[in-house]
């Protein structure tokens, strides 16, 4: 490690303007962050922390019957007080091992985007809309590829909105060691079709399935996707598992994940 300034600020108003000094880096969890920070591959001058902010902390359902979570808000908390969205609360549950599930954030994971990461997933197939402290995003618009987003430098995430789809699931094929998803699909089915986002596939990070949604929209059934399949190339390739082998994964754990939401 190395020195740096720490800022603990109470309001989000404080964190964008500790944000706006040179070299600064929010940090939510740690749990990605602090690794980085031992093997040097970030030296922020400043960390700013956002866990003490309790205005983005905190889950409720809005007006217009979406679960509003805020940025600071912990997995296990999501995990427990996510009851009206059950795909949700039971992805949150399965994320680590109980310290990391009581320190990282939904907030840090979304603003981190790994490519192996659950979050993203849930949020893409229920076509979220991610809240800042500068406009709001939809989902569709926010991820951009592997640890990239559509966050400016400085912008920080209060609050992610889910829409509650009449029936979901989430289905991770995890990595034993790190618990991070080798595939994980998450399905949601909504009035108006489903939506089918799958994450620790691509090369790219988190993406819809789109071929699969269009045969799910018409019979939700895991036999609508028999035949299907995602392309081999742009998929992650690794000690873990071939490209073909992630490939087949993806359609393995999308019918796991619409048998059992349906």
């Amino acid at each position: 490690m190395y020195e740096f300034e720490f800022a603990r600020p109470e309001t989000v108003a404080d964190a964008v303007q500790a944000l706006s000094e040179e070299d600064a880096q929010a940090l939510g969890g740690g749990q990605t962050l602090i690794p980085t920070l031992k093997q040097r591959l970030a030296m922020p001058s400043t960390l700013v922390s956002l866990g003490g902010i309790a205005e983005i902390r905190g889950i409720c359902q809005t007006d217009d019957g979406k679960l509003a979570i805020g940025g600071a808000t912990t997995h296990a908390e999501v995990a427990e007080g996510a009851a009206a969205y059950p795909a949700l609360a039971a992805l949150a549950g399965q994320i680590g091992d109980p310290a990391v599930r009581n320190r990282g954030t939904i907030g840090g994971s979304l603003a981190n985007n790994d490519p192996a990461a659950c979050y993203p997933a849930a949020a893409l197939a229920s076509g979220a809309t991610i809240v800042t402290n500068a406009r709001e995003i939809a989902a569709d618009d926010y991820f951009q590829g592997m640890f990239t987003t559509a966050l400016e430098e400085g912008e920080i995430i209060t609050e992610v909105r889910f829409p509650v789809a009449e029936a979901a699931n989430y289905q991770k094929f995890l990595q034993p060691a790190s618990r991070f998803a080798m595939v994980g699909v998450f399905v949601a089915k909504f009035a108006d079709g489903v939506r089918v986002a799958v994450t620790g596939a691509s090369e790219e990070g988190v993406f819809r399935w789109r071929e699969a949604e269009a045969a799910l929209s018409g019979a939700f059934s895991a036999d609508a996707i028999s035949g299907l399949s995602v392309e081999a190339e742009g998929m992650i390739g690794d000690i873990h598992g071939t490209k073909d082998y992630r490939a087949h994964l993806v359609t393995v754990m999308t019918k796991r994940a619409v048998a059992a939401a349906g």
